[in-house]
């Protein structure tokens, strides 16, 4: 059997009803199954998730099952299922996602066509019968780029504001040299923030282009976008990582207002949510917010806070009460 062209990973718990039509579409990448190398992970599923996969085993030649007993996070999943790789170009899927035909076979050749480093795609969000295109914010397709082109301008959606692993392929010399593929382990959710910055601070080309399509399934059930617990505050550690990112850049003090405008508008998301939290857990997020709030110059977290619309502004007033020169840019936001 000849070398597979590319691994797809797919960590997964307790996805079982999904698991068939993602599979099906799977096996509608290539012409030869074998081409692809897919990794399983099953990240301590309690559902019918071996059932499924021990009936689906038969349609691929390169079918590699990793079972944990307990789960370990989606991070750490994807880490495990790269170590397993076999291909020269690994892609990402998840349990409840599926793909349009051919899908593996465009990225994976864009990224040997191209010579680069990474490649990133649009994809479909799926919300029930609903159907929504979100294009991935860079104009110029099918060219090898730098990918320190993707994180500015400040005030425009880029390509950090799009960190979905899924969307793309990315050459495994980004796992085996530079380490730039792995996704900070333990973290259960926002682990794609400061794993997609450090990708456009440190690899050394990508290329937006355009292919057949992911479908990424929103609001499934017991996803953990979908429930408010303490889950919720690894964006604070990943908002940590990426200012520790662009802090140790040779360019930080372009990119840090970029990277300060992103933590106010998803901290001022997570805000918003916070009203579902129980009072201790909404104490601790506006706790460890402020922490992560103080090591921002002053004068960048003013001009960004100052940017921010009317309703952010009001929602973020509670994290940065107490910080160094915060009454005087709260008071003059509110006059």
């Amino acid at each position: 059997m000849s070398h597979p062209e590319i691994s797809v990973v797919i960590p997964a718990k307790d996805a079982s009803p999904y698991l068939s039509t993602m599979f099906a579409t799977l096996a509608k990448q290539f012409d030869e199954p074998g081409r692809m190398d897919v990794v399983f992970v099953d990240d301590g599923s309690s559902d019918r998730t071996q059932e499924v996969l021990e009936q689906q085993a038969a349609r691929f030649p390169r079918f590699t099952v990793l079972r944990n007993e307990r789960p370990v996070g989606l991070a750490s999943a994807r880490n495990q299922g790269m170590a397993a790789a076999s291909a020269d170009v690994i892609a990402f899927l998840d349990g409840d996602d599926w793909l349009r035909p051919g899908h593996l076979a465009v990225v994976s050749r864009a990224v040997r066509d191209l010579g680069v480093d990474f490649v990133r795609t649009d994809h479909i969000q799926v919300t029930g019968d609903r159907r929504d295109l979100t294009k991935a914010p860079m104009a110029v397709r099918g060219r090898a780029l730098d990918p320190r082109k993707g994180v500015l301008p400040t005030d425009q959606s880029t390509m950090v504001d799009y960190p979905f692993a899924w969307a793309g392929a990315f050459h495994r010399r980004l796992l085996d040299g530079s380490g730039l593929l792995r996704f900070p382990e333990g973290y259960m959710t926002a682990e794609d923030r400061p794993w997609i910055w450090n990708l456009h601070l440190n690899a050394e080309s990508f290329a937006v282009v355009d292919a057949p399509g992911i479908c990424y399934r929103r609001q499934v059930a017991g996803s953990l976008t979908q429930i408010v617990d303490e889950r919720q505050l690894w964006f604070i550690d990943a908002f940590a990582e990426v200012f520790r990112l662009v802090h140790a850049d040779r360019d930080a003090a372009l990119f840090l207002p970029k990277a300060t405008r992103n933590w106010l508008a998803i901290l001022a998301h997570q805000l918003e949510r916070s009203k579902q939290m129980v009072p201790g857990l909404r104490r601790t997020l506006l706790e460890r917010a402020r922490a992560t709030t103080a090591a921002v110059p002053q004068e960048i977290l003013r001009a960004q806070f100052g940017l921010l619309d009317p309703r952010r502004q009001l929602l973020l007033m509670p994290a940065l009460e107490g910080l160094r020169g915060a009454p005087r840019y709260l008071k003059e936001a509110l006059a």
